[in-house]
Formats: C-alpha cells, structure tokens, sequence
C-alpha cells in the first residue's frame, strides 16, 4: 500500500522518509518515517531556599579611608549574618569596586573631584525561609545600605525534574502517535531521546534598603516566597512504525 505523507512543519515537528537520518554527527536507521517533537514540561515546587545580596557602600576623600571604612562596617555585617546561624560557605563576597567620585559644575562646565567610593557585596544563601524577613530587618540593622533580592529556588530539584521528565515523554508519546495513526502507521518506536535541563528559575523579589532607624519598623519585611518552577525540555525522535509490516517479517 502506497501512503501519501502530508506536510507537518506548522506542527513543529519534521516527518521525513526512510532513510539514514544524522543529527549531532549521529547516524540513526529507520525503516519507516521519523518524526521529532521537542516537549516542554514543568513543575510547580515550594522553594527550599533563599537568596539575598547585601552590600555597604561608604565614601571619604581618599581610597585608603574609604576603604578602611567599608571594610570596618562590611565587618559588621558579615558577623551580624554568622550570628543568624548562617554558615561561612554560604557567605561570598560578588564583589568589591573602588570608584572616584566626580560632581559636574554647570557654572564653569566641568568634572570637578569629590573623593572616592567603595562598595561591597555578599551573597547570603539562606536555607530557613521563614526567617527571610528577620535576616532583611537585621542586615540593614548591622549597617547594610542596599539589598537586593530576596532569589527563591530549589536547592535539590531532582525529584521534581524527574516528575516533569515522565510528563513530558508521556506527552511526546502520545502526540507521536497520534501523529503515525493520521499518516496511516500503527505507532512508533523511540529512536533517540536528548533532555534540555531548565533550573529552577529563581523568583526574585527586588529590595531595596538605606540606612534607617529600625526602631521605626513595627514587624519584620513581609516575605511571600509563593512557588517556583522548574522543568526539561525533552526532544525524541520516533520511528512510524506498522504492526503488520513487522510481523511479516
């Protein structure tokens, strides 16, 4: 029996004749036509942790004061963060940046010099999410004069990588084969699977923080960690294959 095969591109999917199809420099044999279909599928998890960068700026009129500033007060912070309970290994340093200062005079039309500025930044992973409003409260009580985050994630996503994995070739099965039965073939058979991982997609909620009177703060920041997704993006080629074919062989 002669089967006439129709166009399906519109469906992101490519259908081609038998034949020795290369893809990534690997040869695949097939007796019946392949079809590849590219499925995405995610999962909704609670995040096990939290992100938060914490930073002091300072300013002086020579680099060695500014300096000699920030680190005193970066100190401070730092062990206001080992007193919370946090780790060292979940404490680093992203950055250290020493800047002068300039202010332009419009009157005389130039850059006139002010003194120097240092910042410093760490990043605090933090794995008690309840007490993210607390850590924001007693950051910017040690000294903190910017924050940003808080980045929500999961830690150990395998579990929920492995449940989108089965949905995902669920999905490719199925769509495969209902593929084959609309081009006349009984089904197919999986020729080669390739996984794109997708992390967790940290969720961040952008803060920022000067220099306050925390007495005037009633309660601790509001945090809503909410829900964070994380998936894979399977991509699996089929063989059509007929039943009746086989079994004559």
């Amino acid at each position: 029996m002669t089967r006439s095969l129709i166009p399906l591109a519109a469906a992101g999917l490519a259908l081609a004749m038998p034949s020795n199809a290369v893809a990534q420099q690997v040869e695949i044999d097939a007796d019946g036509p392949v079809i590849e279909l590219s499925v995405f599928e995610s999962v909704d998890a609670e995040p096990d942790l939290v992100t938060i960068g914490a930073g002091v700026s300072t300013q002086a009129p020579t680099a060695v004061e500014a300096l000699r500033q920030n680190s005193t007060e970066m100190r401070q912070v730092i062990d206001r963060i080992l007193a919370l309970g946090v780790p060292e290994e979940d404490i680093q340093t992203t950055g250290i940046n020493l800047n002068a200062r300039y202010d332009y005079e419009r009157q005389n039309q130039r850059q006139v010099f002010r003194g120097y500025e240092v910042s410093n930044r760490v990043n605090v992973k933090l794995r008690e999410i309840d007490e993210t409003g607390e850590v924001l409260d007693a950051l910017v009580q040690a000294g903190a004069t910017n924050l940003s985050g808080p980045s929500f994630s999961i830690e150990d996503d395998e579990a929920a990588k492995n449940t989108a994995r089965e949905r995902a070739i669920e999905r490719a099965q199925a769509r495969a084969e209902s593929y084959a039965q609309l081009v006349g073939y009984d089904g197919v058979e999986v020729l080669s699977i390739s996984e794109a991982i997708r992390g967790s997609g940290p969720q961040q909620i952008m803060v920022t923080a000067s220099r306050i009177a925390m007495d005037e703060v009633a309660e601790s920041a509001p945090v809503q960690p909410g829900r964070v997704s994380t998936g894979v993006n399977i991509t699996i080629k089929y063989e059509m294959v007929d039943s009746e074919a086989q079994a004559e062989e």
